[in-house]
């Protein structure tokens, strides 16, 4: 499993991916999110998600995760077609040929006897997943910009509450645009066909999984995540289970979830922030940023977890303080050791009016280079990952390379037009003001000032 010693990843994408395709990812096969709320899939966190049939899920559970979109995607993967879908990894490829893209970390996780089994499988087959990430409803207690109110109750609420989002007109736009309650179909006191299917594959899936990641929402609101921790508490698993949160609850499920760590095996926690101090507390409506902090040291200190991972969303706002975040990380590492934390760097495409592209072009620039000199002042760290490092450089090389968010987008006039119309309704809705969070930056206030709009 995984690739060999002194192997780069674009050696092991030579070795062990190309003579299946150019275009095969495992994930396909072996990796799936699932939200369970609403009956939709996806093979990883950079396509949409697609619905699962409410009705053939009672007949077959595994059609959770092996459904006719994701099948064709793997007979096009297999003849070695790029699935449009997939399309932010063959964007990243394209930057230049020796780019390690996120499909590479997707396959090299899992046995090479597998891949090459996957490789040469019918593709109409239904596959055991082997990693699994779910959500079994979406309720928050945060609103971040960049969500929606398909992944948050808190943002349902806002829109429910005060109205559809106005005068946004790019590819984004619907995700203010009414509540989603389509994303919760079921009440809590309905049956929820998905749910129900879930538990059915559960006393299999719990022997065949390596990874399960439960998510939300926030998960720890969630009563069936708590009836799964339970069973893994008395039913111990080899498994490596993670959970994200926002690490944002009350004290009492901080509290919870720490002691439930002391009696899960491979207990991985997930956590989600990019920025500091008003620029998290503008972009992530809901987090009180020294709050969180405070509890990232609390689950750490006190906690039993085996890894601790912070997952940055790589946005416009967050680049202003994205390598001073990151330099609070590696205070972290150096205080409690390599791997607490650990960190990723995912870039945020929808809505694509608050992709960092968004930003003008010397905005942009000058926050490339920022980077960049961080990278260089960082080079002899030690406690920094190679993955880690790869996942920042990738970064720079998209703000300098990539001219839009993904294929289909708006133009960037209108892009830019959509981000001054969403912030100025935000700062309303919320109590916020984007002048007085970035007011650091003088250069991207007066440019958002500059940006007509309707």
């Amino acid at each position: 499993m995984g690739k060999r010693d002194n192997e780069s990843f674009i050696e092991y994408k030579q070795r062990v991916m190309n003579p299946i395709s150019s275009s095969f990812c495992a994930a396909k096969w072996f990796n799936a999110t699932i939200w369970l709320g609403s009956g939709h899939t996806t093979s990883c966190h950079h396509p949409p998600g697609h619905a699962i049939d409410p009705v053939a899920v009672k007949e077959n559970y595994k059609l959770l995760h092996n459904t006719p979109h994701k099948k064709k995607c793997r007979d096009e993967m297999q003849k070695g077609d790029r699935p449009k879908e997939c399309e932010y990894c063959w964007k990243i490829e394209d930057i230049q040929r020796d780019n390690v893209s996120d499909r590479i970390f997707k396959t090299v996780l899992y046995d090479e006897k597998d891949i090459d089994w996957a490789g040469k499988l019918d593709p109409q087959a239904d596959v055991d997943l082997k990693t699994l990430e779910i959500a079994f409803d979406r309720t928050c207690n945060f609103a971040c910009s960049y969500c929606n109110p398909a992944f948050s109750t808190t943002w349902a609420n806002d829109v429910r509450d005060k109205g559809a989002y106005q005068k946004l007109k790019s590819d984004g736009r619907g995700h203010f645009t009414h509540a989603h309650d389509e994303a919760q179909p079921y009440l809590r006191n309905e049956e929820n066909p998905y749910i129900t299917a879930f538990w059915k594959w559960w006393p299999e899936l719990s022997q065949t999984l390596m990874e399960l990641r439960v998510t939300g929402g926030e998960p720890m609101l969630s009563p069936d995540v708590w009836k799964l921790l339970d069973l893994m508490e008395k039913n111990p698993s080899k498994m490596q289970f993670a959970l994200n949160s926002n690490l944002g609850g009350k004290d009492e499920l901080i509290e919870r979830l720490i002691e439930k760590s002391q009696k899960i095996q491979n207990f991985d926690l997930y956590t989600s922030n990019e920025s500091l101090g008003s620029h998290a507390e503008y972009i992530r409506d809901g987090i009180n940023s020294e709050r969180w902090w405070t509890n990232l040291e609390k689950v750490i200190t006190r906690g039993n977890f085996r890894q601790v991972h912070v997952m940055m969303t790589i946005n416009s706002l967050c680049l202003f303080s994205v390598t001073e975040f990151m330099d609070r990380l590696v205070e972290f590492k150096r205080k409690h050791g390599r791997n607490k934390p650990l960190w990723s760097v995912n870039i945020l495409r929808f809505p694509s009016f608050q992709n960092c592209l968004t930003l003008p072009e010397d905005i942009r620039t000058e926050r490339k280079q920022h980077i960049e000199r961080w990278l260089d002042k960082t080079k002899r760290e030690e406690l920094i990952h190679d993955f880690e490092r790869v996942s920042v450089e990738r970064l720079v090389d998209y703000l300098d390379v990539v001219k839009t968010p993904h294929q289909d987008s708006s133009p960037l006039e209108i892009l830019q037009r959509d981000f001054k119309n969403f912030f100025l309704q935000y700062d309303t809705r919320r109590g916020k003001n984007i002048r007085t969070a970035f007011a650091d930056h003088a250069r991207f206030i007066e440019w958002f000032e500059s940006v007509k709009v309707d």
